[in-house]
């Protein structure tokens, strides 16, 4: 095998010296000795070209039919579905269309994951341009350019209603910006609804003076004729010439209906018409004829005159065309990108960040670490589509039963569509550093190498479409201003095209729009030719590519071309992972790593000949000296195995320091939520004091009014015993809702400095205002104390707690002697439950959420019993299950306490409370 070193001045040299003998070798245009440049505008129409080829080979069309199930307009649809998205033309209108969509995805969920009403938008494009021409709109065209204006209006509003606070203003400014010098006709849509009912779509008497007299002569004119065609068919009708009194039109006049036996009634009148039977006529009385006259002039004069009201408002609208056409253009981005935003949810998409130019990076950055892409488990999104569990319009709903967050860097987290990424696609990392001009893939077929370059592709297309990303964390990538791929087979049989030459007319063309700003994906790059020119061809374009692009990412069976980056710090080498335990590719990328074409492996796997793959493998081995592939293939799976290790490592540490921050914030918010429920329980116990003060008063009255009543008819000796009966029921009153003198808490708390707590201990911290911790470590001799907030474990010093003595003496004495009932009672179901002291301050504070409920209520008992069964099961260690199983015919509640008794993940359960008898509190163990 030759060295690529020793191939191509080889056949570089054969082709200067003698370019006849190589004729048939086709070479592109640009690395041509005696190039001829064309004109510019030969250039932007082929580059205009290569773009549209390439979104058709990387299926831009197919991402835009997923994007176009998300808008709200038929203007919006009709440009998804044709691929009209737009694409920045510029880094700056690309990011301008991430703003936007960052904007609207904020707006959504200040609407609870909604979009905006765009309910009354119709495209009246052509309905305005069939104005500019001279042609006369309808009634029903101009309420539907007059409906278009007033909810353009209205979205603009909304917008703004939504930005009210200088926060929320910021996050929606680019949406904003959009409709910020929009022009939206209010003049004309007030002079459509003067002149036409939309609802009805009629023109009103109002639009002129003489149509409202017109109108009005009419209507005078038809109450006559109507008034004399009843009376003349009336008297008909008496005389029996029809069986029914009969006033109908005829030939656009009014008339009434008479038999042919008795056509004399009516000798003097004009026959209309007669029926087919010829048993009737229709017959014009001679005292209508002026009547109907009339009414036909009025009405041509009214039907004048609503053609004049037409006319003029329809150059009205002709006037404004270019406004109202730049509005529908502006409406038309609000929607894309509130439909951007909705694929992004859709997705769980990330917000992508471009990457700075090289004339903006800094010396620092240069380093080997500094990435030009990085972007960390993106998955293609048309491969994605299968395994998402909802479609789009299922996300416009039942959004109260989501839960939804949007991070500072874009981020969509939903807690409605998955509860993880799927893992279909296989996710894939893409690693460029600042300097790598052209990267080398290579690998086994089948082995996702296309893929991964069109995944590439479309993530930069997307990015400049202002369209989130499949992949995770802060995704980087620069701004192409071309994206031009040969992928797939280019043979033509009408243009006498080979594969090759296929290929490499497509490339030649490539070579000649590139600039420094361009992203160039080749797939199998020599293919398709003698193996020692396609090699040879193959380094010569990468070499021209690594002066002339941004970036080229091409894929090869060339191990050759790996070789290229020895000698030149611009190129890179990737592999697509192959597992030689399964014999299967895992569709991964190793950054950095050649790899090889494992062909024989893959023949073995699918069951071709031993003897031939025995022979194929010796073959192999002679080639290589002294088995240096072998110990290069030893050495690299040595290397993958410590790559798989730390790289599992890494994923575990991160899984850690997202269940760490997942806590912190859900800790924070319960703390922060525990401020606002004390003060509603304060708030609700003096309400309940209150009631219980009217109610003694109440009950006193009572007694004293009975006293009194009594007293008028009570005898001398009678007197003392009714006294004395009265002395006891207001002291029972007494005792019922007065506290105990025996109950007063006189006992100051222990100094903190001389207070030494017990392990299981509950204790206040003074650093969390007070709030209550169990005691997980005895005292150290560092004069620390390890404690337990909630789930979150921390060490203090002794100086920073304070003992809590008698605290259910303080509560009880500190509220009325119902609540001291109520702990007695508590007290007495505690024990049903077995429950004991010491396990009852490992909980920390009892707070009920949404997380720590079931609600078995309208439930059968066998649904009940599997509901409380699964939500004991799914509850963390420590922590406690309000059950809400209500009263009803207590067959929820009874079987709900046998449960709670028997389960062996319940260390004991209470009542919630004794005035709420339809609540259990569990403790799980």
């Amino acid at each position: 095998m030759l060295l690529l070193s020793q191939l191509v001045p080889t056949l570089t040299h054969s082709i200067q010296l003698n370019p006849k003998q190589h004729k048939n070798l086709f070479f592109p245009r640009a690395l041509k000795p005696s190039f001829s440049p064309e004109s510019h505008s030969h250039r932007l129409t082929l580059s205009q070209t290569l773009q549209s080829q390439t979104l058709e080979i990387l299926e831009w069309a197919s991402v835009c039919n997923q994007l176009s199930a998300f808008t709200s307009t038929s203007m919006g649809l009709s440009t998804s579905r044709k691929a009209g998205i737009p694409l920045g033309r510029s880094r700056e209108e690309s990011q301008k269309l991430l703003d936007q969509t960052t904007a609207a995805v904020a707006a959504m969920e200040m609407m609870r994951h909604r979009p905006l009403d765009f309910s009354g938008i119709k495209e009246v494009s052509g309905i305005v341009n069939s104005a500019a021409s001279g042609e006369l709109l309808t009634v029903k065209e101009l309420c539907a350019v007059r409906r278009t204006l007033s909810a353009a209006r209205g979205l603009f509003e909304k917008l703004e209603d939504l930005a009210m606070s200088e926060v929320c203003r910021e996050r929606l400014l680019p949406l904003l910006e959009i409709l910020k010098n929009c022009d939206f006709q209010v003049e004309l849509e007030q002079k459509i609804g003067f002149c036409i009912d939309c609802n009805l779509s009629i023109i009103l008497d109002r639009a002129s003076d003489d149509l409202e007299m017109i109108r009005s002569e009419r209507k005078m004119n038809m109450e006559n004729l109507d008034s004399l065609l009843k009376r003349e068919s009336t008297r008909i009708f008496q005389a029996g010439g029809i069986d029914s009194p009969l006033v109908t039109k005829r030939r656009s006049r009014m008339c009434v209906g008479i038999r042919a036996s008795h056509r004399n009634l009516l000798s003097d009148g004009v026959v209309l018409d007669v029926s087919s039977s010829g048993a009737t006529y229709f017959v014009e009385p001679k005292e209508a004829v002026e009547l109907n006259n009339m009414e036909v002039r009025l009405s041509n004069a009214e039907r004048a005159q609503e053609i004049a009201i037409l006319s003029l408002v329809t150059s009205e609208i002709a006037k404004s065309k270019i406004e109202i056409k730049y509005l529908l253009d502006k409406i038309l981005e609000v929607d894309l990108a509130f439909a951007r935003a909705g694929y992004a949810r859709w997705i769980n998409g990330v917000c992508p960040t471009f990457s700075p130019e090289d004339s903006e990076v800094l010396d620092f950055d240069k380093s080997d670490y500094a990435m030009s892409v990085d972007i960390d488990g993106i998955q293609h999104p048309l491969l994605l589509e299968s395994s998402l569990k909802s479609f789009p319009y299922a996300l416009m709903s039942d959004s109260e039963n989501s839960v939804h967050s949007i991070e500072e860097n874009g981020k969509i987290h939903s807690g409605k569509l998955s509860k993880g990424r799927s893992s279909f696609p296989v996710p894939i990392d893409i690693k460029i550093g600042c300097g790598t001009r052209v990267v080398v893939i290579s690998g086994p077929n089948t082995g996702g190498k296309t893929a991964s370059i069109k995944t590439l592709g479309l993530a930069s297309i997307m990015s400049k479409a202002g369209m989130y990303l499949p992949a995770e964390n802060h995704p980087k990538l620069p701004w192409f201003n071309l994206v031009l791929a040969d992928v797939g087979d280019q043979q033509s049989l009408e243009q006498n095209l080979s594969t090759f030459s296929g290929h490499i007319s497509r490339i030649s063309n490539i070579l000649e729009v590139v600039s420094k700003k361009s992203l160039v994906l080749l797939d199998e790059i020599g293919g398709g030719t003698d193996p020692s020119e396609g090699l040879a061809l193959s380094s010569s374009i990468l070499q021209y590519l690594k002066d002339h692009v941004n970036l080229a990412v091409v894929t090869t069976h060339y191990v050759d071309l790996s070789r290229l980056k020895e000698k030149d710090n611009r190129f890179e080498n990737a592999a697509m992972e192959f597992s030689l335990q399964t014999l299967q590719p895992t569709y991964r990328i190793l950054w950095g790593s050649s790899g090889d074409s494992n062909a024989l492996n893959i023949a073995k796997t699918i069951g071709f000949n031993v003897d031939i793959i025995k022979r194929a493998n010796e073959w192999m081995e002679s080639l290589i000296p002294e088995k240096q592939q072998e110990r290069k293939g030893l050495l690299y799976w040595s290397l993958m195995e410590e790559r798989d290790r730390l790289k599992a490592q890494a994923k575990k540490a991160a899984s850690l320091n997202a269940e760490i921050i997942d806590l912190y914030h859900e800790i924070h918010d319960e703390a922060e939520d525990l401020d606002t429920r004390k003060t509603a329980l304060m708030t609700k116990e003096t309400l309940q004091i209150q009631d219980e003060v009217k109610t003694a008063k109440s009950k006193m009255e009572t007694v004293l009014q009975e006293f009194e009543s009594q007293l008028r008819t009570a005898s001398s000796d009678q007197y003392n015993l009714l006294i004395r009966k009265s002395e006891s029921a207001i002291a029972s009153i007494l005792e019922a809702h007065c506290p105990d003198d025996d109950d007063d808490t006189s006992d100051s708390e222990s100094d903190s400095n001389s207070f030494t707590p017990q392990v299981g201990e509950l204790v206040s911290l003074k650093a969390l205002r007070d709030k209550l911790a169990t005691v997980v470590e005895a005292p150290g001799d560092d004069e620390t104390i390890l404690v337990q907030y909630g789930k979150i474990k921390v060490r203090v010093k002794k100086s920073d707690i304070r003992a809590i003595p008698s605290r259910n003496k303080k509560s009880v004495t500190g509220s009325s002697p119902r609540l001291k009932r109520q702990v007695r009672q508590s007290r007495e179901f505690k024990s049903h439950s077995g429950g004991s002291k010491d396990e009852e301050v490992s909980y920390g504070p009892v707070v009920q959420t949404s997380k720590n409920t079931v609600d078995l209520r309208g439930m059968r008992v066998e649904e009940a019993s599997y509901q409380l069964e699964m939500a004991i099961s799914a509850r963390e260690s420590y922590s406690v299950l309000f059950v809400i199983h209500g009263m009803g015919t207590g067959a929820v509640k009874e079987r709900a306490i046998e449960i709670l008794a028997s389960h062996p993940r319940v260390a004991k359960y209470e009542q919630e409370s004794p005035m709420n008898y339809g609540c259990t509190v569990a403790y799980i163990k």
